[in-house]
């Protein structure tokens, strides 16, 4: 289906529209290859409160933002490459069912669908996406993930000290290394994760300590390195050239407080069936 679809005028222009809901707030989606398979409305479990979010499904990206107007205005877009995604499937809470979390390597968090059958649908199509891409690249599936932040209603008082109770003068804090929702007191440390962040992230005391003392071993097998060979012949110097990655900046969630839990009954809505 993906390559029957691929650079066809019909998939151009359904990329087209999606791009024209974003505005120019969102990035340009058209790239050769690329093929949308479908979309649809999926509640995501938030900081404050589970809101609902619209996705939409390429061959290579997941793509998701804060709904405006439906099917016509949408805003706060985020790009997420599929091969860095992984999946796993959670169980039913009282207050949401039919629930996954997808990780990522900067960002995991958890969604609901609407129905049992609408999530085997999602899971289904991702898995496959996935697994087709991973096979094209040769890469192996992602290990390190980011931790979900804990939803702050989880909660009541601090998850490290559990003494200090939270209101509306003690501000939740969340752990940027475990996601706990922690007191000022049991996260005023910081440290720099360059896997999420190009600036030190707020982190927990224990969570601090623990990568203080990987950071240390670190530093050590360093020094336990050999000197490289430096060559003989007068102004050689071995390559310094870095070949790392270098990806944008993932911009925080700016959710708006009014939207309400969604409920109403959606249907995964494939573009093919």
């Amino acid at each position: 289906m993906v390559d029957h679809l691929a650079n066809t005028e019909i998939n151009s222009q359904r990329i087209a529209a999606v791009e024209n809901c974003f505005g120019a707030s969102g990035q340009p989606l058209a790239v050769p290859g690329r093929v949308l398979l479908g979309e649809g409305i999926l509640t995501k479990e938030c900081r404050k409160k589970p809101k609902p979010r619209i996705f939409f499904l390429f061959n290579d990206i997941l793509v998701y933002g804060s709904i405006v107007i439906n099917k016509r205005k949408y805003n706060s877009q985020h790009i997420i490459p599929l091969e860095d995604v992984t999946l796993e499937m959670l169980p039913d809470t009282l207050q949401m069912k039919n629930r996954w979390m997808i990780k990522t390597s900067k960002k995991s968090f958890v969604v609901s669908a609407a129905s049992l059958t609408e999530r085997k649908e999602w899971i289904s199509h991702l898995e496959e996406c996935i697994r087709h891409l991973l096979t094209k690249t040769g890469r192996q599936p992602s290990t390190e993930h980011a931790a979900p932040w804990i939803p702050d209603k989880a909660t009541d008082i601090c998850m490290r000290c559990t003494q200090t109770k939270f209101s509306t003068l003690t501000r939740r804090h969340h752990c940027r290394k475990c996601g706990f929702v922690v007191c000022a007191d049991c996260s005023r440390q910081r440290f720099l994760m360059p896997r999420l962040s190009p600036k030190p992230l707020r982190v927990c005391n224990l969570c601090y300590r623990q990568l203080l003392a990987e950071k240390k071993k670190e530093v050590e097998a360093d020094c336990r390195q050999p000197e490289p060979i430096r060559s003989a012949i007068p102004g050689y110097e071995p390559s310094s050239g870095d070949d790392s990655d270098k990806s944008d900046d993932d911009k925080a969630d700016q959710w708006p407080a009014d939207t309400e839990f969604y409920t109403s009954e959606v249907s995964w809505s494939s573009f093919h069936s």
